[in-house]
């Protein structure tokens, strides 16, 4: 008898699941389930998805994406280039490094689209309801379809959630707020950095947001730029225009003013704050619940939930790999509701969690970071099918990426690096990331690319 799978979110962990299921169909396997994916959205992409929209969609939904104009890769492609689908396949010629956002997400979408998988998704139906039944072994599952102005609910033997994790603002209070005269508004709400030419912008927060949002008001002509952090400054070589600060205290009219009693006037308050991870859509029982880290508790292999082994999460990590971790854990959790992967009894999975905790509790810094999160998709990758790939080398990439920050913050979109799964050298961007104001994807295509010039290897250092 066909069993029935629902995906929850059509953004790049939901579709790693189809595709993985795709594979498996390709292959030759047999009994292969019946498979609806929703997506709240009406296109695929998930994050990578642009929307001029905040608050609201057009359909009354919370605004999922946290997509803004002008944002390019902050990390090198070649440490998101599937196993399965190169960027030489895609593009049909090399490209650099450090692409942005309208480019990375053709690529996506041509993997997609190759397959014909969009049949298979439901565009505009909201995930309203989960419940699960212990007399039937089933799933019941209630959207809203915004196409038909109704509500819908089906029965399935699996549910996947892949909604990610940032899309709930984490919004904290300061002192003073009420009164500023400014503009205040969340990551989630950064739309275009041309909003704040000529203003003196401060963010608060000390991760990849504040970072990327503070370079992109620089780049596009704010007057200053200050990033405020609560433990440890982000400690870059900024430029002239920013700088940073310890932890915002209050707000006194137009003025910050920082734990360290310096003040300084701005015009915009910027939260880079962080995201919550929230699942209206589940009861209580059935709700992942932790805080943003490299292996979240309650999860087997990081996917199968602790409680309810038919309920697995995607993508619920923090990451440093994306694609090819989520397509890692896809693979796995096909094989998981293919029964080609038997689950040890509960006991044996909480003995296994509390063995990759208590070596994430023991993490010592960014290289020990992604050490590990290599090692888990080699543990991931060593159970199925999956075409390997040198997860090792993309670490040591991202390693080198780190220092090549640290080198130069507003340079280093100008490096270039060698596939790890085709040996292409990426060429050079034609003058540099700082200049290049267009992020269209004709126009990134339009460009005349580079020769990558030899470099000498900075060693990496220790984060």
């Amino acid at each position: 008898m066909t069993f029935r799978v629902a995906i929850i979110g059509a953004g790049p962990s939901g579709l790693a699941q189809l595709r993985a299921f795709e594979a498996a169909r390709q292959a030759g396997y047999k009994d292969l389930p019946e498979i609806v994916c929703y997506e709240k959205q009406n296109d695929l992409g998930g994050m990578w998805n642009y929307t001029w929209r905040t608050g609201l969609d057009k359909n009354g939904e919370p605004v999922h994406g946290s997509m803004y104009r002008y944002l390019w890769s902050n990390g090198p492609k070649e440490c998101l280039e599937f196993a399965d689908y190169s960027f030489d396949e895609h593009f049909g010629r090399p490209i650099p490094s450090y692409p942005p956002r309208a480019v990375l997400k053709d690529y996506i979408m041509g993997r997609i689209e190759k397959d014909n998988l969009r049949s298979l998704i439901r565009f505009e139906c909201a995930a309203r309801w989960i419940t699960w039944d212990e007399d039937t072994q089933q799933f019941s599952v209630t959207v809203t379809n915004h196409q038909t102005g109704e509500q819908e609910t089906s029965e399935f033997d699996y549910v996947v959630v892949a909604t990610g994790h940032f899309s709930t603002p984490n919004v904290p209070y300061f002192d003073g707020v009420e009164k500023f005269p400014g503009r205040v508004l969340h990551a989630h709400d950064f739309r275009d950095a041309r909003e704040f030419e000529g203003q003196d912008v401060l963010l608060i927060g000390s991760s990849y947001s504040a970072e990327d949002i503070g370079s992109q008001c620089f780049k596009y002509g704010a007057r200053s730029v200050t990033l405020s952090h609560r433990s440890k400054p982000l400690g870059f070589d900024w430029p002239e225009g920013m700088e940073e600060r310890p932890l915002l205290e209050r707000l006194d009219d137009d003025e910050a003013v920082f734990s360290d009693g310096t003040r300084k006037r701005i015009d915009a308050l910027i939260l880079c704050t962080g995201y919550l991870y929230a699942f209206p859509f589940l009861p209580e029982e059935l709700q992942l619940k932790t805080g943003n880290c490299l292996y979240p508790d309650q999860l087997y292999k990081g996917i199968v939930f602790e409680d309810n082994p038919r309920l697995l999460y995607l993508g619920m990590q923090d990451q440093y790999f994306t694609f090819n971790m989520f397509d890692a854990q896809a693979w796995f959790a096909r094989d998981v509701m293919l029964g080609r992967i038997a689950l040890p009894d509960a006991a044996a999975r909480r003995q296994h969690m509390d063995s990759w905790l208590a070596r994430h509790g023991a993490l010592d810094g960014a290289n020990d970071d992604i050490d590990f999160q290599a090692d888990y998709i080699r543990d991931l990758m060593d159970a199925t099918d999956y075409p390997d790939f040198p997860v090792e080398k993309q670490g040591a990439l991202f390693k080198q990426w780190l220092d090549d920050k640290r080198h130069d913050i507003m340079g280093f979109r100008n490096r270039s690096y060698c596939s790890t799964m085709t040996g292409t050298q990426a060429p050079c961007l034609p003058r540099p990331w700082l200049e290049i104001m267009d992020d269209s994807l004709q126009s990134f295509l339009k460009l005349e690319f580079t020769p990558a010039q030899e470099e000498p290897a900075r060693k990496a250092s220790n984060a």
